[in-house]
């Protein structure tokens, strides 16, 4: 089985308080990419703070309150989700928890014991999202060191950085790491 991982694609990172053109750009084939998706495991990470965000030590070093769960920001952009939901013959609310996963930091562990609960179905691993240089790379890292044998592929076409310069610097360095980037 082939697992797809949307990571981060909140309203807060595309049109939010983080929103950059690249995200807004990539959308609409993000968007396409799910919609084609066949007999792929779709889940999807939700970068998760809380009211206290400006305490916290990623807070002090980007002290841009967003994504406070349960916020406009915080949500899913809705095409992506309707894209999904579009693709499934029936859906319930509790089937979308149980595809994904709440993070705290830039990579989530959760993620990856899930992950690892079902290494012996998984053939390969494909990361899209934002932003390319935290989150992807990060969670990117984490799947390929706990599963090695496993391939892991970022479609960097489909990945948006904080700038232009620094995604194409995480897409090297995950590709230096032997995951296959698409570019």
């Amino acid at each position: 089985m082939k697992v797809l991982i949307i990571i981060d694609m909140q309203n807060d990172f595309i049109n939010g308080v983080l929103g950059t053109k690249e995200a807004q750009n990539i959308l609409p084939n993000v968007i396409k990419r799910i919609q084609e998706s066949k007999n792929e495991l779709i889940l999807f990470t939700f970068d998760t703070h809380d009211e206290n965000y400006l305490d916290s030590s990623e807070g002090k070093n980007l002290p841009i309150i967003h994504c406070v769960k349960d916020t406009e920001g915080w949500l899913f952009e809705p095409n992506i989700i309707n894209a999904w939901q579009n693709i499934k013959s029936t859906i319930r609310l509790k089937e979308i928890k149980d595809h994904y996963f709440e993070k705290p930091v830039f990579g989530s562990v959760e993620l990856v014991e899930y992950l690892v609960s079902r290494k012996d179905e998984i053939s390969e691993v494909e990361l899209i999202g934002v932003c390319t240089d935290i989150c992807v790379i990060s969670n990117a890292l984490m799947i390929k060191n706990t599963l090695p044998e496993i391939p892991v592929v970022v479609d960097g076409t489909l990945c948006a950085g904080v700038n232009p310069e620094s995604h194409d610097k995480a897409l090297d360095v995950m590709q230096m790491c032997h995951i296959k980037v698409k570019r």
